[in-house]
């Protein structure tokens, strides 16, 4: 107990101290560290850090910066796309929840930047605040599971509720492993850390994430570890050996190939919808795709409803001129309810939400459809430059919230979650800005 005490107070000496050089610092931790706790303390918090910079903020501490500015364009394109939305009041209602593109960026820009110690630190307490988080949903599940015998609490959205949603919880814990598991020099309570976070994204049973959180630790083993830098070329070998028996020997060959045929509930992503709360025909990814008409017996297994939604959006382009405008920001959903009318999907029933109520489970394509080509190509220019950034800074952990960030984005609409959007902005601001260099003085 008294060496519990004396971590948590050092911890908290640290943590005044780094807020004595950057009065920012202790808002900053508190608004990423409670992403998972419920919207309003969360916006406290968030209005706690806008708090902190205005009382700081002089004008001659405003810097402006070219990759900030991109999340702050991207809010205006939604903001302006209810002049022409479809549906101007579910526009109306959704450019509040998406205010974090607008204010974050600028707080960064009228603060000045966190140092690159203070950046670690800040991602150091962020890690061991979401073990905790882990300890207590695994508590929780150990509870459940001894009351009702249920094994099923400790998987997937089961194991953290729906709303939180398993998939999102699986970029945030990913994050925390990635900081504990890069430190050349681990203490027991760092080892114990990474293994309980690893095992815990295995339970989240997010298919996507789960294969690229792998692949990331392969590449962080292979090629950024201390042990890489003495074998690359051997290391360059066996990780491209190992990355070809992964797609293309055996059974895993099969599995990717039968996803795509084969009526099976298993899938690469995650469903949208309980099969239990629909019917017994599976579809496949093929038959998601190429079908003239579904029933509303029918199953859209993760993967499968992607391929669907995908083909909406295309035929939705296809007759309609949007190209440029999108339909309006979270404005798609009546041109999908016609789209479920058409193709007769099943539309919801007195226990379960219909697959009409569901967006397009894709990032890229939500921002096509919703703001046009322009918020396309923002959303492309805002995830290479976290991918440019964190490749130039060399930090694992950088890279590995960039390539997550860019692999979520192809199966979720994360940036159309409150959660989502307060996350990313705020990681993106904190890996991207960069620090202010005092210019040379000269002697005249």
């Amino acid at each position: 107990m008294g060496n519990i005490f004396n971590f948590l107070s050092n911890v908290w000496l640290d943590i005044k101290q780094e807020n004595k050089s950057h009065f920012s610092f202790i808002p900053f931790l508190l608004v990423l560290s409670t992403i998972p706790l419920s919207y309003g303390i969360n916006n406290i918090f968030l209005g706690l850090f806008a708090f902190s910079v205005f009382f700081r903020f002089k004008i001659a501490d405003f810097n402006f910066q070219k990759s900030l500015v991109l999340p702050l364009i991207l809010f205006g394109l939604m903001a302006v796309s209810y002049f022409w939305s479809i549906d101007q009041a579910a526009t109306f209602k959704a450019i509040p929840k998406e205010i974090a593109l607008l204010l974050i960026p600028l707080l960064f820009m009228m603060m000045k930047p966190f140092s690159k110690e203070q950046i670690q630190k800040i991602i150091k307490y962020y890690s061991y605040v979401i073990v905790l988080y882990v300890c207590f949903y695994l508590l929780q599940a150990a509870i459940r599971f001894y009351l009702t015998g249920d094994t099923g609490v400790f998987f997937y959205h089961e194991l953290v509720t729906k709303k939180l949603n398993a998939i999102h919880v699986s970029v945030y814990v990913a994050i925390a492993f990635f900081y504990f598991f890069t430190k050349e020099v681990k203490t027991k309570t760092e080892m114990f850390s990474s293994f309980l976070l690893f095992g815990f994204v295995i339970l989240l049973s997010s298919k996507n994430i789960i294969l690229v959180f792998v692949l990331l630790i392969l590449v962080e083993f292979f090629f950024f570890s201390k042990v890489a830098h003495k074998m690359r070329l051997r290391n360059l070998l066996l990780f491209s050996v190992l990355l070809v028996s992964l797609f293309f020997v055996g059974a895993i060959k099969d599995r990717f190939l039968n996803e795509f045929k084969s009526n099976t509930e298993k899938s690469l992503s995650s469903t949208v919808i309980d099969k239990n709360m629909v019917g017994v025909n599976v579809l496949s990814v093929k038959e998601a795709w190429t079908n003239e008409k579904f029933s509303p017996n029918d199953f859209f297994p993760g993967t499968a409803f992607r391929a669907y939604q995908t083909r909406m959006f295309i035929e939705l382009f296809q007759v309609e001129n949007v190209f440029w405008t999108g339909y309006g920001l979270n404005a798609s959903y009546k041109k999908l309810d016609e789209k479920s009318l058409q193709y007769n999907v099943f539309r919801g029933n007195e226990t379960q939400e219909g697959y009409q109520t569901k967006n397009f489970h894709n990032q890229y394509i939500q921002n096509f459809a919703e703001l046009g080509v322009f918020g396309f190509l923002l959303l492309l220019l805002i995830v290479i430059i976290s991918l440019k950034k964190s490749i130039e800074n060399k930090d694992f952990v950088q890279i590995a919230f960039s390539i997550l960030m860019i692999s979520l984005f192809l199966t979720e609409s994360f940036l159309w979650r409150q959660r989502g959007v307060v996350f990313f902005t705020l990681l993106f601001c904190l890996f991207c800005k960069e620090e202010v260099v005092a210019p040379k003085k000269t002697n005249v």
